[in-house]
């Protein structure tokens, strides 16, 4: 047995230009132009100073022209910058050079649990947003997958924090090292989309520290982000845009930020309570920045130094990320080869393998017909829904993407099976629960009767998953489960694929199909990715970053009874509406989320409460098979290695990834039967053995001391687990901390 010596970890603080804490001291280049910063400052008039506080046009807040200091430009989405807007509405600008790669979305990056391709996403991000002339991203969004149901789970990453956070830091140095700002979102616990202009989240310090914060303090202590966006709603009482243990006391004291805050469209409430609090632009409008502002400094009510806090905040970035000149932007096509090459490796990594009964990869020895069945086969995903869409050149569908490869070699026949649920169901407020079209299913009924092979693409697509709003149920809509069980009574030889960006309720399809796999919203590329995981040519190695409930009751916030809240007349309207003017509703304003199952997020309350589930968090099937052996724990001045041999002991290809778990069996302090610390992807060739190491780290080993407000240790045994996934973990050895 190990013997493990760690020190107490200590809160964050702020030392000349590096941050400090918990472990390691981390730069940050954003105090390197200190002395400039002040020069500015010291000549601009008050005016000037409140006219840098709030938007200047949709997707813009100013500058000082006088003094050489450009705008700052905002790129809007996380997953491809979107198309150009007029200057004060939502509607498009009708440019021919604003297009852009559409990127895996959030969950699929994080089905693909590579921090190298987060980067290389992030990167490629950036490289895009500077031909469009943009100085920040708004994104990566990193909020926890609370809720399956979640309108932009779809957008987030994990419902884990240590996956989230590791992908979030990867994610900004990848776009930051490029010369593009992040701008982290959304601080904090905008974990649903109903009521998010109003829901009051009540939550512990200790569950909303290390699950809900701990991927943006990973993300600001250790990859220096340069920005962070308000959300919508209230955390314990008040609004993000105003809550000052946020925005102050964790981000700027605990967490040592020195960036700049921007608000979520129209989410501030407040003038002297906002900017005071730590907000720096209202966006994109300035009911409450701009003359209310300059007004309450004149009246005395809110210090000048304040004003010069929030200027200086984001003079700092403006002053790191290079300015592109207006007649520069947009001169160049965007969506270029290396960014869609980029796509393509995410999306092919991402994509994940549920269930296979030996019907995949396909066999041209004994398939010469394939009917291909769902309108998700032929559906883009980039744009759709309410909110950030992408403007690309190119998105290569799932069908498009099997006729490429397969077209010369087998015949390929399409029927669309079902009517997708689209904008117009939408504006007639109909559900995307509707019955099985009975014309349609008898065309595809008499198709799959004819092929040797049926592959149904089933799930939802951008208008059922959309910003705004979440999901009612995660049935598959359009009578998609009546369908399958048809198209299996015709032809048994069924492969289900699922294009979703959460989770959905496979118990139906994954019963009557042979091979079951997620695919996600995936992309320009995604469709020739899924072609290529469908074939053979490379075997899937995606892991699920969120868990696949058995049924939606048994996910934590139904269970506990604090998801959804409902309020009679429901009406929520534009969400990009100024969200103030419901703000005489008594009802709405006391709406409240108490976050009752604590840090038992996702996987950790499954296991807890040992509620079966479809699919567990981290699970994700191969062509090739693995062996996990030889597990030895060693110490290091951060944390321990956790060190195994993984084996390829089949003849094809593979990538896997490697997964370790610690439980705390004999805790003082009350901890989850296990949860996830370390995870590594790695390449084996057929027949290959590696020695594997994964850094467990000490900042990821410590729980939140509620009384001392810092992270602390606890001494004592810990179990560590490592396999393939949350439910398949062959090794495990004790070892204790003191």
């Amino acid at each position: 047995m190990k013997t493990i010596v760690f020190r107490t970890v200590a809160c964050v603080i702020l030392t000349g230009s590096t941050i400090t804490g918990l472990a390691q001291t981390y730069p940050t280049r954003l105090l390197d132009n200190e002395p400039q910063v002040e020069s500015i400052i010291k000549g601009m008039t008050l005016e000037e100073k409140i006219e840098m506080l709030h938007g200047k046009n949709m997707f813009s807040s100013a500058g000082i022209p006088r003094l050489g200091i450009a705008d700052v430009e905002y790129a809007d989405g996380p997953f491809g910058i979107r198309e150009e807007m007029e200057p004060h509405s939502w509607n498009s600008a009708h440019l021919s050079t604003d297009s852009a790669t559409f990127f895996p979305t959030g969950s699929a990056l994080a089905a693909t649990w590579s921090t190298e391709w987060a980067y290389a996403y992030g990167r490629g991000m950036s490289r895009e947003a500077r031909l469009r002339g943009k100085d920040m991203i708004l994104g990566p969004a990193i909020n926890i997958q609370r809720i399956p149901t979640g309108g932009r789970t779809y957008e987030y990453l994990s419902e884990d924090p240590l996956l989230s956070g590791m992908l979030a830091i990867a994610y900004t140095k990848g776009s930051q090292d490029d010369g593009t700002a992040v701008c982290l979102k959304h601080y904090a616990l905008n974990n649903q989309e109903d009521y998010r202009g109003f829901v009051d989240v009540r939550i512990s310090d200790r569950a909303m520290h290390e699950i809900y914060l701990r991927p943006f303090e990973m993300a600001v202590r250790e990859a220096d982000a340069w920005g962070v966006m308000a959300a919508y709603n209230k955390v314990n009482g008040r609004w993000c845009s105003e809550n000052e243990h946020l925005l102050t006391t964790v981000l700027r004291q605990q967490w040592g930020f020195p960036g700049m805050v921007i608000s979520d469209w129209g989410g501030v409430h407040s003038t002297i309570d906002a900017v005071t609090a730590g907000m720096n632009v209202e966006m994109p409008g300035s009911r409450f920045m701009g003359q209310a502002l300059l007004d309450s400094v004149k009246a005395g009510k809110v210090s000048e130094a304040v004003i010069d806090q929030r200027v200086r905040e984001i003079l700092r970035v403006r002053l790191t990320v290079k300015p592109i000149g207006k007649e520069e932007a947009n001169r160049q096509p965007v969506g270029n080869p290396e960014e869609m090459a980029t796509a393509l490796e995410v999306a092919r990594r991402s994509i994940v393998l549920l269930k296979n009964e030996n019907l995949l990869p396909i066999d041209p020895r004994r398939v010469k017909h394939i009917v291909v069945i769902g309108e998700n086969a032929i559906t883009k995903m980039a744009l759709g829904g309410v909110g950030a869409g992408v403007k690309t050149r190119c998105e290569i569908t799932p069908l498009e993407g099997l006729q490429t490869i397969l077209g010369n070699s087998m015949r390929i026949t399409y029927v669309p099976g079902y009517k997708s649920f689209d904008r117009e169901s939408r504006n007639k407020r109909l559900s995307p629960q509707q019955q099985a079209d009975r014309q349609l299913m008898a065309e595809a009924v008499k198709a799959a009767k004819k092929a040797d092979l049926v592959i149904f693409f089933a799930g939802d697509n951008r208008e059922v998953e959309t910003e705004g709003s979440d999901r009612k149920s995660i049935t598959l809509p359009s009578g998609q489960d009546e369908l399958a069980i048809a198209l299996a009574k015709a032809n048994k030889q069924l492969v289900t694929v699922i294009v979703s960006g959460g989770p959905v309720d496979v118990s139906t399809v994954g019963e009557v199909s042979g091979a079951l796999v997620a695919s996600w919203f995936n992309g320009s590329m995604g469709g020739q990715a899924l072609a290529e995981i469908l074939t053979g040519k490379i075997s899937p190695s995606g892991k699920l970053p969120m868990t696949w409930p058995c049924r939606l009751e048994d996910v934590p916030a139904y269970a506990t009874g604090s998801y959804p809240q409902n309020i009679e007349n429901n009406n929520q309207g534009d969400i990009f509406v100024d969200i103030t003017r419901n703000r005489s509703n008594d009802r709405r304003q006391k709406l409240v989320a108490n976050y009752t199952e604590e840090n038992l997020v996702g996987y950790r309350w499954y296991d807890d409460k040992q509620v079966p589930v479809a699919y567990p968090f981290g699970f994700g099937l191969s062509y090739a098979q693995f062996q996990y052996s030889d597990l030895l724990v060693q110490p290091t001045a951060d944390g321990f290695d956790v060190c195994f041999s993984l084996t390829n002991t089949s003849t094809m290809d593979a990538e896997e990834v490697a997964q370790v778990y610690i439980a705390r069996p004999t805790s003082h302090v009350e901890h989850p039967t296990k949860e996830l610390k370390g995870f590594q992807r790695v390449a084996l060739k057929a027949g290959e053995h590696k020695t594997m190491t994964i850094p467990v780290r000490r900042a990821d080993l410590c729980h939140w001391d509620e009384a001392a407000q810092t992270w602390m240790l606890e001494p004592g045994s810990i179990r560590v687990l490592v396999g393939g996934s949350s439910d398949n973990l062959p090794l495990t050895t004790e070892t204790k901390l003191y």
